[in-house]
C-alpha cells in the first residue's frame, strides 16, 4: 500500500470514530509516517506502531491555551508488518488509532475493551 493510500485509510478510520471521540479531538493532529525516527526507536523500540505526543485531555488546566497541537503518529511500515499479509489492515489502523487516542483521553487498553472500543 502506498503512503497516500495508508493516509486515506487513516482518514477513513478517523471519520468512523465514535462521535464522543471525534467531537473531543481538539487541537490534535494525526500524522502518518513511513517508520519511526531513530530517537523514537531508541526510546520505544523498533516495533512502535503509533505514538501520542502531547498533553492528555485530563491534564489540561486553566493555563492550557495557545499550545501547539498534540500529535498522534501512525507508523505505516510497522503497522503493515504487525498486520501481516493475511491481516485486516483497516482494522489494525483503527486499533492503533484508538490506542493512541486513548492516551489523549487518559484511558488505558482495559477501559477501551470494557467500553467495546477495541
Amino acid at each position: 500500500m502506498t503512503l497516500e493510500d495508508f493516509e486515506k485509510e487513516t482518514a477513513a478510520a478517523i471519520r468512523a470514530l465514535p462521535v464522543f471521540f471525534r467531537e473531543r479531538l481538539v487541537n490534535v493532529a494525526v500524522l502518518v509516517r513511513a517508520r519511526p525516527q531513530a530517537a523514537q526507536v531508541k526510546r520505544f523500540g523498533r516495533g512502535l506502531l503509533g505514538l501520542y505526543e502531547g498533553v492528555p485531555h485530563l491534564d489540561r488546566g486553566q493555563a492550557y491555551s495557545g499550545a501547539m497541537p498534540d500529535k498522534i503518529t501512525l507508523f505505516k511500515t510497522n503497522i503493515e508488518a504487525a498486520c501481516g499479509e493475511d491481516g485486516d489492515l483497516k482494522r489494525e489502523i483503527r486499533h492503533v488509532l484508538m490506542h493512541e487516542i486513548a492516551h489523549h483521553f487518559g484511558m488505558d487498553d482495559e477501559e477501551l475493551k470494557r467500553k467495546g472500543l477495541y
